[in-house]
């Protein structure tokens, strides 16, 4: 009886990793370039119903997949190149270094190096944008969560990322995309992505309490 209890307790927390990984991962995604067709297709046909009733990223997960019905792959392509694409400055800014310090490629930027740098990681040849861009600091955490090697992905390095260059700044930053007016489909991802944070932080709190 005991010893099926705790499979089921370590079944349960192994599902929720899972799932704070994928969500990191998707809006990772998202924000990196407008979703393509089959990513599309894919959010179009999600299960909107939470496992339980009233969770907390329900309705905005709900409201993302409704966006996603409503519009095409080409539409949502054209709103994610008028609010972050562009020749020059975008309309909204994807960098951590903008909002924690007003300016790109600044000190923020060189301290998310270092830290990456102690974490194993760097950035890709392939990826044009800087470290500080938001989709590559979500698949960071992704792969914390998610990775192998258990020197590195475990919830101590996750929490100390997360509070060091995650939550100083994506707040902000969903807040400037939903006040943007041309914000559709990208307004929903924002939201979801607010809602994520916010639960994110709860968790890092409890158990920073319980240390």
């Amino acid at each position: 009886m005991s010893s099926e209890l705790h499979l089921s307790h370590a079944s349960h927390a192994l599902d929720e990793e899972t799932a704070r990984a994928e969500i990191y991962g998707l809006l990772s995604v998202l924000f990196y370039q407008a979703p393509s067709a089959e990513l599309l297709a894919q959010l179009q046909v999600a299960v909107t119903e939470a496992p339980d009733a009233g969770a907390f990223l329900e309705e905005p997960w709900r409201e993302l997949v409704a966006s996603a019905r409503a519009l095409t792959a080409s539409q949502i392509e054209a709103e994610y190149n008028s609010l972050f694409g562009g020749v020059g400055k975008p309309d909204v800014y994807l960098f951590g270094s903008h909002y924690m310090s007003g300016f790109l490629n600044e000190k923020p930027l060189a301290r998310l190096r270092q830290a990456l740098a102690e974490l194993g990681l760097g950035r890709s040849e392939t990826m044009p944008e800087t470290e500080d861009h938001v989709a590559y600091v979500f698949e960071v955490m992704r792969y914390l969560i998610a990775g192998e090697d258990v020197a590195v992905a475990n919830l101590s390095r996750q929490q100390d990322f997360f509070t060091q260059h995650v939550l100083p700044w994506v707040l902000p930053m969903c807040q400037a995309i939903a006040a943007h007016p041309r914000a559709g489909f990208y307004a929903h991802v924002a939201a979801l992505t607010q809602a994520f944070i916010g639960v994110e932080t709860q968790a890092f709190d409890l158990l920073e309490g319980s240390a």
